[in-house]
């Protein structure tokens, strides 16, 4: 084992790997660099995996269809497993994937909450695009997702939910990162569709968070918000700088000096026995918990040793 190497000490990557087979299969790829397809495909047989898949419908919806109630609506419930890795493959998942292409279209061509608002949410149409990307929808359902996300981009690099809406002139971390999510798998999973220009937009999106150092003001360099240096699981729509910088690592993006402040909070929170805190997530129904708000957690501890085994060389 070379937990060393990653900045944890042995017993906590055995902590880690004795958790949830989802949390035991993404330890051994990202901390330990070892493949084990058949620790994956059992995510769908035990564990979060099963339990998230258990109340699904007969005819392929959580809840009550794409986004209603959160958080246990088809719409997060994807998501949530997405986040778990669960197999691409999974019949259940790819189907429920496919009617959510089949019903859920706006005019616009992207997707959003209600049916009664004709307009798509840029940040749901992010969202969906990732776990529509991971479960390997067909890209003629995606073309159009793309085309939203494209003529969503703003002058300042980034996104915002209510850029087709309200008007907005400035973009939102939040959705900025859950689309720069959605186009990273997207391109993660061969698709091409024009992906030279989704490529060029995310540069941009990526220097927009960058530009803020992650979580402070660009003009006055505060704090843009408390919650951004929060950390829950999962995340939902919500952003937070252990988010943006675990999106960072696992797209291998070079290190950046803006991403020092950032990085430091992180390292902050860290408890003396090496493990991190989960936060409260967001009020709203829940299938189940997966781990304690205030007890050690082994999905922020494994997101935050990601995280420094990227970027740990940087630290002062």
């Amino acid at each position: 084992m070379t937990a060393g190497r990653v900045g944890a000490r042995p017993d906590i990557v055995e902590w880690l790997l004795a958790g949830d087979v989802a949390i035991e299969f993404q330890t051994r790829r990202d901390l330990l660099d070892e493949n084990r397809p058949d620790l994956q495909a059992r995510i769908a047989e035990e564990g979060w995996g099963a339990r998230f898949l258990a109340p699904r419908h007969p005819d392929g919806t959580w809840g009550r269809g794409f986004y209603a109630p959160k958080w246990i609506c088809s719409h997060y419930t994807l998501l949530d497993l997405r986040l778990l890795n669960l197999p691409r493959d999974h019949p259940a998942a790819r189907q429920s994937v496919e009617l959510i292409a089949r019903t859920e279209k706006r005019p616009d061509g992207g997707v959003g909450p209600a049916r009664s608002t004709p307009a798509s949410d840029v940040c749901v149409a992010g969202m969906f695009l990732n776990y529509a990307s991971w479960f390997g929808a067909p890209q003629a359902d995606l073309e159009s997702v793309v085309d939203f996300l494209i003529g969503q981009h703003m002058a300042d690099g980034g996104f915002n939910c209510f850029s087709n809406t309200s008007g907005a002139r400035h973009s939102s971390l939040h959705s900025t990162l859950s689309v720069l999510e959605g186009f990273r798998q997207y391109a993660a999973a061969g698709y091409r569709y024009r992906l030279d220009e989704l490529d060029t937009l995310a540069d941009a999106a990526r220097e927009f968070i960058l530009i803020h150092r992650l979580y402070r003001s660009d003009h006055t360099g505060k704090v843009i918000k408390p919650e951004f240096l929060r950390m829950p699981f999962p995340p939902r729509w919500k952003y937070n700088v252990l988010r943006a910088l675990d999106y960072f690592a696992t797209t291998g993006v070079s290190w950046d000096p803006r991403m020092a402040d950032a990085l430091g909070e992180v390292v902050a929170r860290r408890r003396p026995d090496g493990r991190w805190r989960l936060n409260a997530g967001m009020a709203g129904e829940e299938h189940f918990q997966m781990e304690k708000p205030g007890q050690p957690s082994r999905w922020i501890t494994l997101m935050a040793l990601r995280v420094l085994r990227a970027y740990g060389g940087h630290l002062a």
